[in-house]
């Protein structure tokens, strides 16, 4: 969905009450009917993520950044499935890699475990996409505190708390 009128079109249908924005709710029902199964916390994430007013809702504009996230997460996925349908864990890499994220082997193989929703080490577009949410979420709230941009941040016990609040899925 690149085409600005045909997003419109899809928004307006999705924000069925007319008041110019979608709750968490409404894009859960609308994500479901393209066959994207999302538990209601990843969608809050996915609207948290985009939310720049910070109203608990997503306007067309906020739509539209999430929709070329989620665009970027489907092309990277489409890029490594290799017509199977799922990634395994050396494709969710170079996926990943692809949309710009880079983790060490620790970091990725834990994120790996907690989104392998089957225990299969097969990766569905759904399962990809939580993951990547994840770790888009987790490197904005760690930019939020890089301030000084040197790729490490010292946390007191609130804003950690914080956080591990505003990042968990």
């Amino acid at each position: 969905m690149e085409n600005k009128a045909i997003l419109r079109e899809w928004f307006d249908r999705v924000d069925s009450e007319k008041t110019g924005s979608i709750t968490a709710a409404q894009l859960k029902s609308a994500l479901a009917v393209g066959n994207l199964e999302f538990p209601i916390s990843v969608v809050q994430q996915m609207i948290r993520m985009y939310d720049f007013d910070r109203n608990g809702t997503m306007s067309f504009e906020e739509f539209i950044a999430l929709n070329k996230f989620l665009l970027k997460v489907q092309h990277a996925f489409s890029d490594s499935e290799r017509d199977r349908g799922y990634l395994v864990p050396d494709d969710v890499y170079e996926a990943l890699v692809k949309i710009g994220f880079s983790l060490d082997s620790p970091a990725f193989y834990t994120v790996c475990e907690s989104f392998d929703q089957k225990k299969n080490g097969r990766f569905r577009l759904d399962d990809f996409i939580s993951l990547c949410i994840f770790v888009q979420s987790a490197r904005n709230m760690f930019n939020s505190f890089d301030t000084s941009k040197q790729g490490r941040v010292s946390l007191d016990l609130n804003q950690f708390i914080y956080c591990t609040a505003n990042c968990r899925i």
